[in-house]
């Protein structure tokens, strides 16, 4: 059986089409081979297929040989958290984050949450996955349930396993790591430092609203003078708001409105299972995320002089600027989770930002998180007794960018190379770390092509000069038609 929901980074697919019970299955039990794990911890966002995928999971990693300890409704960074602090020998997120409503997929890490992708051991996984029999996939799913359910009742929700029967073979256990988890997000802030401050945060219906909730009442008990305005709060895997991308413009103005309605502080949005975090000043204006890496790689090199800051290559300059100005070292990766989580690894990077809205944490296991961004934030906004819009204002100002465009091509290698072409003989450094990246005295572009689809990424910046990176976007875009 050929599994085609096998990505560069994690597995994603569309349901029943290329994910459902029996391939979710494959993949539990693959993976407990190959890893020879005897513990696991799984957990799934709020989608309705994820608690079934995820049982069905759970039964082909006990059929693997491995013990399931199930952390219930997660975001990614709970799996991540959890995988590290209990000491056990994998993880895996059941999680389609952003992707449609008819989609979902896993994100799987292996010990000391080290990612595992298509260079360490995802494709090896794949191939063992596809390998066994579909009847003893069968009869493996068989053994654990009470009779299979209808692909339409699969993707209302319905599960063909039995959570009893699961809980009785003794190697399936429920468990909570909510508490250490908690606190381990507050250790990235002095508490002290926090004045009263008034928070607009829209969890999209996702995953986030569950952990965000623990971290209030954690607060609360400390009288840490923090207000929570909610929006969109509750989970719900049928998404009433549409599905939570704060990275798209049109899903951005319900938490601005909200900001500047309730006159807050500043805006939190997340994604589905909030690896990723987007922040709203207190004029509800959109922070790209590109300076929320430079103010945060700031903020981790005044309390660590001289530490290594990671950055990925769509637009960098400011990064670059401030990591240098204040006395650290900056370190560019290509871009993608499992890339910047093992360059960290290799330098002892402190932090890693893309402009995508990951932040990475050496704390953290090297991984990607989206509540100790907001927390930081929160605390610079305290300590520096300014709003959010200054904070980043300057930076803007020096650093003018596009923000990402994405265009849909017929051949982006074509379009690549033809733009390529018209630059080149001019410019004063090409790299390709990524794409390529063109670089001039006055400004920059990166053009990058989707892994996944046919489509290009753009990304302009300049230094200081607005109508000039406005100019050059306009160029370029003309030669993606």
């Amino acid at each position: 059986m050929q599994l085609s929901c096998f990505k560069a980074y994690d597995i994603r697919g569309k349901l029943i089409e290329q994910l459902d019970e029996h391939s979710a299955y494959r993949i539990g039990r693959a993976f407990a081979e190959y890893l020879n794990a005897k513990s696991v911890v799984v957990g799934g966002d709020v989608r309705l297929t994820s608690e079934p995928l995820k049982l069905a999971l759970a039964v082909g990693l006990i059929d693997g040989g491995a013990k399931v300890l199930d952390l219930g409704m997660t975001g990614t960074e709970e799996i991540y958290f959890a995988t590290k602090h209990l000491g056990v020998d994998g993880g895996i997120e059941v999680t389609a984050s952003h992707n449609p409503i008819d989609y979902n997929g896993m994100k799987l890490v292996k010990a000391d949450s080290k990612p595992i992708s298509g260079d360490t051991g995802l494709f090896a996984i794949k191939e063992l996955a596809e390998s066994y029999e579909e009847n003893s996939v069968k009869a493996g799913l068989m053994s654990f349930s009470n009779g299979f359910v209808s692909s339409a009742d699969f993707v209302s929700g319905q599960s063909s396993v039995s959570v009893e029967k699961l809980v009785l073979s003794q190697a399936y256990q429920m468990v909570s790591t909510e508490n250490a988890y908690v606190e381990h997000m507050l250790s990235y802030i002095n508490q002290d430092n926090i004045r009263p401050l008034k928070l607009v945060v829209n969890a999209g219906n996702g995953a986030a609203g569950k952990a965000l909730d623990a971290i209030e009442q954690t607060l609360i008990k400390l009288q840490v003078p923090v207000e929570f305005i909610k929006i969109h709060h509750q989970p719900d895997g049928t998404f009433p708001n549409g599905i939570p991308n704060p990275l798209l413009p049109e899903s951005r103005a319900d938490t601005a409105n909200a900001v500047k309605a309730h006159k807050a502080d500043m805006g939190i949005a997340w994604d589905g299972d909030f690896d990723r975090c987007f922040l709203f000043d207190e004029n509800g204006d959109f922070v790209e995320g590109y300076y929320i890496v430079g103010l945060l790689a700031k903020a981790f090199l005044d309390k660590d002089p001289g530490a290594k800051i990671i950055f990925d290559p769509r637009v960098y300059w400011n990064t670059e600027d401030i990591v240098k100005s204040s006395g650290g070292v900056p370190i560019m990766s290509k871009t993608g989770h499992a890339f910047i989580k093992e360059r960290m690894r290799a330098d002892d990077a402190v932090y890693g930002g893309e402009m995508s809205a990951h932040h990475y944490f050496r704390d953290f296991a090297y991984c990607d998180s989206g509540m100790i961004p907001w927390l930081l934030v929160a605390e610079l906004i305290c300590t520096s007794n300014k709003p959010l819009s200054n904070l980043v204002k300057e930076r803007i100002a020096a650093f003018p960018s596009s923000g990402e465009i994405n265009r849909t091509v017929s051949d982006p290698d074509k379009v690549i190379k033809a733009v390529l072409a018209k630059y080149e003989a001019s410019a004063k450094l090409v790299d390709y770390t990524d794409g390529i990246g063109v670089e001039f005295d006055e400004w920059r572009f990166n053009l990058r092509k989707s892994n996944t689809e046919p489509v290009i990424r753009l990304n302009v910046e300049s230094r200081a000069n607005i109508p000039l990176m406005e100019d050059k976007t306009k160029e370029l875009l003309s030669l993606l038609q």
